[in-house]
C-alpha cells in the first residue's frame, strides 16, 4: 500500500461514507461490547450484583478508550489532511510520533489508576459496599488490556486513513469474537466469574493488537516507514488538539456515569444503578451510530478541506447529516417498539425490567435529532478549529445534562435523571444546527473569496 490520495479523490461521498463509517462504528461497537458482553455472561451467572459492579468499572473503561480515541481520531485526522496537501514525509512523522504518544500516554494512565484503585473505586465512582469487591477485581484486571486496546485504534485508524479499512474490521472483529469465546469458557464453564470476564476482555485485546500489528508491519514496509524513536512537539500537539474533542465526548459519557451512579446510588440505590447501566448498554447502539458516522466523516471532510475543494466539503456535510440521521432513527424505531426484549437480555427480574423500560422510552425519545450535534463536532475538528470542537464536545453531557440531572433529580426523584437526557439531546440539537449553518456560510464567503482572487 503506497502513500494515495484518489480513494479520497475519486470516490462518491455516500460510498466513502460507508466504507469509513462500517469499520468506525465497528470499532466503536467492540469497545462497549467488552463491557456489555461481560455483564451478559456475570449478569447471567451471579446475577444483578455482577451487572451492577460493571457499571461501576465502566467509566475507567471509557477513560481508557476516550484517550485511546483521542490519539486515533487526532492521527487519522492529521493523516488525511496532509494526504490531502500530499506532504507524504510530514504523514510518516505524524505516525511514529503517534504510537510513541499513545504508548507513553496509556502506560502512564493504566499505571497510576491500578496505584490508587481501591479510592477512586470506593470515592470517585460510588460503588457501594456490596459491589465493591466485584468492581475492584474487574478494574484490576482490564487496566493491562488498556494499553493494547488503545494501540490497535491507532494503528487501524492510521491504515484507515490511508484508504485501507480491512484492518480494522478485522482486529476488532478478532477481538470481540474472542471475548465472546473467553466469557462462555472462563464465566461459565469455569464459574470464575468477574475475574473470568476480566481476563477474557484483557486477553481478547491483546490478540487483537497482535494482529493489527503484524498488518501494521507489512504497510511499514510499504509506505517506507523506518521505526525510530521521535517526539515532535509540533506533531504532538496536532495531535491532541484535534482529537482532544473526541476525548471529551466519551469522557464525558464516562463522567455522567460517575454523576449519575452518585445521583442514583443516593435516590434510588443499587437497582437504579443497574437501570441506569442497562439503559447505557441499550442506548450505546445510538450512540455508536452517530459517533461512527459523524466520525468517518472526518478523513473526507479534512482532505478536501486540505485540498480546498469547498463545495465538495459542503455535500460531504449535507449528505453526512441526511444518512445520520435517516440511520438512527431506523435504529431508534427498533428499540423504541422493542424494548422489553432488548432490555430483558441483560434483566430478568420483572419488577427492575419493568422500571428499566420506562426509564428508557424517557431518555431516547428525540434521540434521532442529535445526530447534527455530532456532526458539528467532527466538522470543527477536520476543519482544524480545535476551540469550537472542544466547546461543542463539553457541551451536551458535561455543561447541559449534568447540572439539568442534579437539578431534576433533587426536584422528582429518579424521574429527573431520565428526564435529563431528552433536555440535553433537544439543546444539544439546536447548538450543532447552528454552528452547521455557521460553518457551511464560512465556506461560501471562502469560495467567493477564492473566485475573486482570480481576477
Amino acid at each position: 500500500m503506497e502513500i494515495d490520495s484518489t480513494v479520497f479523490s475519486d470516490q462518491k461521498i455516500g460510498k466513502l461514507l460507508i466504507k469509513f463509517a462500517i469499520p468506525t462504528m465497528l470499532s466503536l461497537l467492540v469497545m462497549e461490547l467488552y463491557n456489555m458482553v461481560d455483564t451478559i455472561f456475570v449478569g447471567s451467572t451471579i446475577g444483578s450484583i455482577g451487572i451492577g459492579a460493571l457499571t461501576i468499572a465502566l467509566p475507567i473503561q471509557k477513560l481508557i478508550t476516550s484517550t485511546g480515541l483521542m490519539m486515533a481520531v487526532g492521527t487519522s485526522t492529521a493523516v488525511s489532511r496532509n494526504l490531502g496537501k500530499k506532504q507524504y514525509e510530514k504523514i510518516r512523522k505524524i505516525i511514529l510520533n503517534s504510537l510513541i504518544l499513545t504508548g507513553f500516554v496509556l502506560i502512564s494512565l493504566s499505571l497510576a489508576i491500578f496505584l490508587f484503585r481501591e479510592g477512586i473505586i470506593k470515592n470517585l465512582l460510588g460503588s457501594s459496599e456490596t459491589l465493591f469487591p466485584y468492581a475492584y477485581q474487574y478494574i484490576s484486571i482490564i487496566l493491562f488490556g488498556g494499553t493494547f486496546q488503545c494501540l490497535t485504534l491507532v494503528i487501524g485508524y492510521v491504515i484507515m486513513s490511508l484508504g485501507d479499512t480491512k484492518v480494522t474490521l478485522k482486529s476488532m472483529s478478532l477481538g470481540a469474537m474472542v471475548n465472546v469465546i473467553l466469557d462462555a469458557i472462563l464465566v461459565v464453564y469455569f464459574s470464575m466469574g468477574v475475574k473470568g470476564a476480566a481476563l477474557a476482555t484483557t486477553l481478547s485485546q491483546i490478540l487483537a493488537f497482535v494482529y493489527a500489528f503484524s498488518r501494521f508491519l507489512k504497510v511499514k514496509e510499504e509506505i517506507n516507514l523506518e521505526f525510530k524513536f521521535i517526539f515532535e512537539k509540533t506533531i504532538v500537539k496536532a495531535i491532541i488538539s484535534v482529537g482532544f474533542s473526541t476525548f471529551i465526548v466519551e469522557a464525558s459519557d464516562g463522567l455522567l456515569s460517575i454523576v449519575f451512579n452518585n445521583l442514583l446510588s443516593v435516590s434510588g440505590g443499587d437497582d437504579a444503578v443497574v437501570i441506569i447501566g442497562t439503559i447505557t448498554k441499550i442506548s450505546m447502539f445510538l450512540f455508536i451510530t452517530v459517533m461512527g458516522i459523524s466520525s468517518a466523516m472526518q478523513p473526507i471532510a479534512a482532505f478536501n478541506y486540505g485540498s480546498k475543494n469547498y463545495e465538495k466539503l459542503k455535500l460531504v456535510i449535507k449528505e453526512t447529516i441526511i444518512c445520520i440521521t435517516a440511520t438512527t432513527l431506523v435504529v431508534w424505531g427498533i428499540m423504541m417498539v422493542f424494548p422489553n426484549e432488548l432490555i430483558g437480555i441483560f434483566l430478568k427480574d420483572e419488577d427492575l425490567l419493568i422500571r428499566a423500560v420506562k426509564a428508557f422510552k424517557i431518555v431516547i425519545i428525540i434521540f434521532p435529532c442529535v445526530g447534527i450535534y455530532y456532526v458539528s463536532i467532527y466538522c470543527c475538528q477536520a476543519l482544524g478549529k480545535a476551540r469550537a470542537s472542544f466547546v461543542l464536545s463539553i457541551y451536551r453531557e458535561t455543561l447541559v445534562c449534568i447540572p439539568a440531572a442534579i437539578i431534576l433529580v433533587y426536584s422528582l426523584g429518579t424521574l429527573g435523571a431520565w428526564i435529563a437526557y431528552p433536555v440535553s439531546d433537544g439543546i444539544a440539537a439546536l447548538t450543532g444546527s447552528f454552528y452547521i449553518k455557521k460553518i457551511i456560510k464560512n465556506l461560501k464567503i471562502i469560495k467567493i473569496n477564492k473566485a475573486s482572487s482570480k481576477y
